[in-house]
């Protein structure tokens, strides 16, 4: 669990503002269930999105999500991560490929958390934030998603990062303005697809 308590780059929870952030959050909490519900919903309700509130900058590390109140879904996931290892909660990043206009094609990556919750075991929570239709909330051990891919070419990617995946980090360094950056979501191309269509091919 050690790599999933770390610090990084882009998870700086060393930062003093996270720190006092955390420490307010977890403030009389009653263990870990509710430090972690608390801190996700923080970051949910209190971080804006930055396309749906046409806000800039583009944020990548959590201090910067915290001190600008604003980010992307992956952003915001690095905050949760953030908050969490800050009170000793061992959480990571997960992904979803999601196709960017509904049920077709292009894709792009979205930006969730999974917790270790003692009990349960890893536990997905996404923090994007409030869209109309798509509910997200703390109850485990029932996941309460806002996003199920469906659509061909859509897919839970399985693992738990412990650090951004490369192509987020240069796609949120690169576009330093929210509606360019919509038009250059990350993306990662699904093995089982192309194993698929080698085979078809023969």
């Amino acid at each position: 669990m050690e790599r999933y308590l770390k610090k990084c780059a882009v998870i700086d929870w060393g930062d003093a503002e996270i720190l006092a952030r955390a420490r307010a959050l977890s403030e009389g909490a009653r263990g870990d269930f509710e430090i972690a519900r608390r801190c996700f919903e923080f970051v949910r309700d209190e971080v804006l999105h930055s396309h749906d509130h046409r806000r800039n900058p583009v944020t990548l590390r959590a201090s910067e999500v915290l001190r600008h109140r604003t980010g992307y879904c992956y952003a915001k996931s690095h905050l949760l991560a953030a908050l969490l290892r800050a009170n000793g909660i061992p959480a990571g990043l997960c992904y979803q490929r999601l196709a960017i206009e509904e049920s077709r094609s292009p894709f792009c990556l979205h930006g969730l958390n999974a917790v270790f919750l003692e009990g349960i075991g890893w536990y997905r929570v996404d923090a994007r934030g409030p869209k109309p239709g798509h509910d997200a909330g703390f109850d485990p051990p029932h996941e309460r998603l806002p996003y199920v891919p469906l659509a061909p070419g859509e897919a839970d990617l399985p693992e738990i990062w412990d650090e951004p995946a490369p192509c987020v980090v240069e796609a949120l360094s690169r576009h330093g303005d929210y509606a360019k950056l919509r038009k250059n979501l990350p993306d990662i191309e699904l093995v089982a697809q192309l194993t698929v269509s080698l085979r078809e091919t023969g």
